[in-house]
């Protein structure tokens, strides 16, 4: 009879204390703000337990948080990344997080065009980011949006870009169609970077390119603006007209003085640009300037050129730009 007692008894403190840790598992957590938990790659529950704790994002401690863990959470291991704990997230939808929830993405974005300064200062921007921020070599990024970790080194970021870049035009190079006399990779970016600073229109991609492309086959300047500003400005903004000395200097870059290619690229362009110059609009054209509605307008002879760029000007006067 005593035995059985005491085993009524055992058993009903099981039960109960097996609810007061369901009771704690499944209530609200006790820290009222929002938090971001970092999880390296191979933590173990235990490691990760210790740090909520420290955080205060759960209730008791972490080697309670544990047992009740391996009684009522899932056995599936907790992820690496960073994740973001809602205010007041029970232990139970922690445990979720960690282990099947999404980490937070943060995106770092480098827009067509963007010259590698303006890329190597974004980069020094990300306070939560380690590390000194390189300058990369103009070209060798590829536009699109990265995603970061905090306390990531600034030089994994770029490696990704430039990696990304790599691939691209391994990609694009591949599928060339030939019609465009530029020999090789850097070739392409060069004049991908010119085009891509010429027009802010996609759907003049391909024509621009068709025209620097045709240019370059019978030996004609390219007479290309920001091949004149970048080495002024390294690809930043000019900020104002340029001057005739600036037309007139010889300096490796000036498309107006020394015909060819430029002795390196202007910025990074994005693979629409460079899948442009690989791939031209075949066009007679030789020529182009400003329409006045963001565009640009064709020519293939000197005298239409020189008659679009009067109505260009005309356009300029009306706007008292002139």
């Amino acid at each position: 009879m005593l035995k059985r007692l005491i085993l009524a008894v055992l058993v009903i403190g099981l039960v109960a204390g097996t609810a007061a840790f369901w009771r704690l598992w499944l209530a609200a957590g006790p820290s009222p703000g929002i938090h971001r938990v970092k999880v390296e790659e191979g933590s173990t529950l235990a490691s990760v337990a210790r740090q909520l704790e420290r955080q205060g994002i759960i209730p008791g401690t972490a080697r309670t948080y544990r047992g009740m863990a391996r009684i009522f959470g899932s056995s599936d291991p907790v992820q690496a990344g960073e994740f973001e704990i809602p205010a007041g997230t029970g232990g139970a939808r922690v445990l979720d997080i960690l282990q099947h929830g999404h980490p937070v993405v943060r995106l770092l974005t480098i827009p067509e065009g963007m010259p590698s300064i303006l890329v190597q200062e974004k980069l020094a921007a990300l306070s939560d980011l380690t590390g000194p921020a390189p300058l990369p070599a103009e070209g060798s990024v590829l536009p699109n949006s990265y995603d970061w970790q905090a306390d990531e080194t600034r030089a994994a970021v770029l490696k990704r870009m430039t990696d990304a870049m790599d691939q691209e035009l391994a990609r694009l190079w591949a599928a060339r169609k030939g019609n465009c006399p530029v020999y090789s990779e850097r070739d392409a970016v060069i004049l991908a970077s010119i085009v891509e600073k010429e027009t802010g229109k996609p759907s003049e991609r391909q024509m621009v390119a068709g025209v620097y492309c045709n240019r370059l086959r019978i030996g004609m300047k390219l007479d290309a603006d920001p091949t004149v500003i970048y080495p002024i400005t390294q690809g930043k903004p000019l900020g104002r007209r340029i001057r005739r000395s600036e037309l007139n200097a010889i300096t490796g870059y000036n498309t107006y003085r020394e015909p060819g290619l430029p002795r390196g690229p202007i910025a990074n362009p994005g693979k629409d640009s460079i899948a442009a110059v690989l791939n031209p609009a075949p066009t007679k054209a030789l020529y182009f300037v400003a329409d006045g509605t963001g565009g640009h307008v064709f020519a293939d002879t000197l005298a239409q050129h020189n008659a679009n760029v009067a109505k260009w000007y005309a356009i300029r006067r009306k706007r008292g730009e002139m």
